[in-house]
């Protein structure tokens, strides 16, 4: 039997059990009929992403089959979330037919911006009530980073590339956030949308464990049958484990995923006393948080968790607690065997590939001296300066392994500020906003949940550039903050009160 079908037998088997278990808390958090549903597409284009042999197929049969069900904005949306890694985002030139050398480049985001988030849009756009952009600081970043981003290609790129690299701004970028922010409006839409990714994510969790288990990537082999290439993929170890990746094509990607996707929980799960069935997603996504062995992500989980519970009532007090306990927890792990091989996995306290950290360190010191020299709008040659060839790595690539430095080393002090100037306005707004809610009220629960997991966000950047989902996923989150503070604004669901 060719590799990719026993891959999507063992796919299935995991996530029916997987589906079998999450199904009551899903459900409980959106309703029968959306779960449901959720259900059928997600298991319906995985099948149909293993068995059909061609991404063109593919991507015919997931567009047919999505634009038929006539989804409203906000129900679009949750798609958006639940299919957004159900596919590897490797991505396949449209030809361009002699005209061109090729249209644009697609994937699985690509196809469901176009698909699911262009008609949400535009319905929005034409709504009476909605937000007008530019109207808060958050789109004026946004929308100066854009447009200096799309202006700075000209620097290099011909008429045609840079037209392309627009396009791919407004499906990566402007389109995830323009949605999340306008068509979310109640606690039921958030719910709604939280809850598909949550799904999508805690049906990757087992499938994460399998993976470091047998040393085996399952979606290495559905990439391949589908004729893509990408970079990612590649079988990495640590410690003699493998570090799984599932379909977010690289371990801290799929990090990020499950550090995004528990933070979503942390207001799904309400105030309600949690039994095993229950708190199901939330140990299937801590359980493919460890398997991926990227500390990054743990320390954005960390940061993330610790921001929520600051933001809560006797935050502080919590906070020490948590902290002297970690910290008691290390020291009993120091006496044991197996637990001086999990330190050792640590950041900052391990010695396993402490290298990587060391880099980490050396591309700042590195990317600094040549952000300086180019320091107000950047420039396109960075990676040829002797700085930046002293980083090659053994693969032969220069790894910017930070999306701060990404973004300095590439649009300079400008455009730096532009994009984190987006983040902080919805941070400090949702900090400012909860704080004035009483602890009883659901909406800072989740003021605190989107509060919570953009600082866990910000944190893990730190160590990942933007590639595959990682941007679209964070103008999305950035989206539903902006979301939150606009009911907050609007007096919407103002008497939500938990339990």
């Amino acid at each position: 039997m060719p590799e990719h079908l026993r891959a999507l037998v063992v796919v299935l088997g995991l996530c029916s059990m997987t589906w079998w278990s999450v199904q009551p808390a899903i459900t409980q958090a959106s309703t029968t009929q959306a779960a449901r549903q959720w259900r059928n597409l997600w298991f319906g284009l995985t099948v149909a992403a293993f068995l059909v042999g061609n991404f063109w197929l593919y991507a015919g049969l997931a567009a047919a089959w999505l634009l038929i069900q006539r989804f409203t904005p906000v129900r679009a949306l949750s798609a958006y979330c639940l299919l957004l890694i159900v596919v590897p985002a490797a991505s396949i030139e449209i030809p361009g037919f002699g005209l061109i050398n090729y249209f644009f480049t697609l994937d699985q985001p690509r196809l469901l911006a176009l698909v699911l988030l262009a008609p949400a849009a535009l319905a929005l756009w034409r709504q009476p009530g909605s937000l007008r952009l530019g109207s808060t600081w958050a789109d004026k970043c946004l929308m100066g980073y854009l447009l200096l981003t799309a202006a700075l290609q000209l620097r290099e790129n011909n008429v045609t590339s840079t037209l392309r690299g627009c396009f791919y701004l407004m499906t990566d970028m402007f389109l995830p956030y323009y949605v999340a922010s306008r068509a979310v409006r109640r606690l039921q839409d958030f719910k709604l949308v939280m809850a598909a990714y949550v799904m999508a994510v805690s049906l990757l969790g087992l499938v994460a464990v399998f993976e470091l288990l047998r040393h085996w990537k399952l979606y290495t082999a559905m990439t391949g049958a589908l004729g893509l290439n990408w970079g990612y993929g590649n079988y990495l170890g640590r410690d003699g484990l493998l570090r799984a990746a599932a379909s977010a094509g690289h371990p801290i990607v799929l990090g990020y995923v499950m550090t995004v996707g528990l933070g979503c929980w942390l207001y799904l799960r309400g105030e309600k006393k949690l039994t095993l069935r229950s708190s199901a997603p939330m140990l299937l996504m801590g359980a493919g948080l460890l398997a991926t062995l990227s500390r990054g992500p743990w320390v954005g989980a960390v940061a993330m968790v610790l921001a929520f519970v600051f933001t809560g009532r006797s935050g502080m007090r919590k906070v020490l607690h948590l902290v002297l306990a970690g910290a008691a927890a290390l020291a009993a792990m120091a006496t044991l065997g197996i637990g001086q091989r999990v330190l050792n996995l640590l950041p900052f306290i391990g010695q396993t590939e402490a290298g990587n950290v060391e880099y980490r360190q050396r591309l700042i010191d590195n990317a600094l001296i040549v952000i300086e020299r180019n320091f107000w709008l950047g420039s396109t040659n960075y990676r040829q300066t002797p700085e930046m060839q002293a980083m090659i790595q053994g693969e032969g690539i220069i790894d910017i392994v930070n999306t701060y430095i990404s973004v300095a080393l590439n649009y300079g002090v400008i455009g730096l500020a532009l994009f984190v100037g987006f983040f902080a306005s919805i941070l400090w707004s949702l900090w400012r906003k909860q704080a004035h809610l009483t602890t009883n009220d659901e909406r800072r629960t989740l003021g605190r949940s989107l509060l919570a997991t953009l600082v866990g966000i910000a944190v893990i950047i730190t160590t990942v550039g933007s590639t595959v989902v990682v941007p679209h996923i964070y103008w999305l989150t950035g989206g539903l903050g902006m979301a939150w503070l606009t009911m907050l604004k609007r007096g919407l669901d103002a008497p939500a009160r938990l339990p």
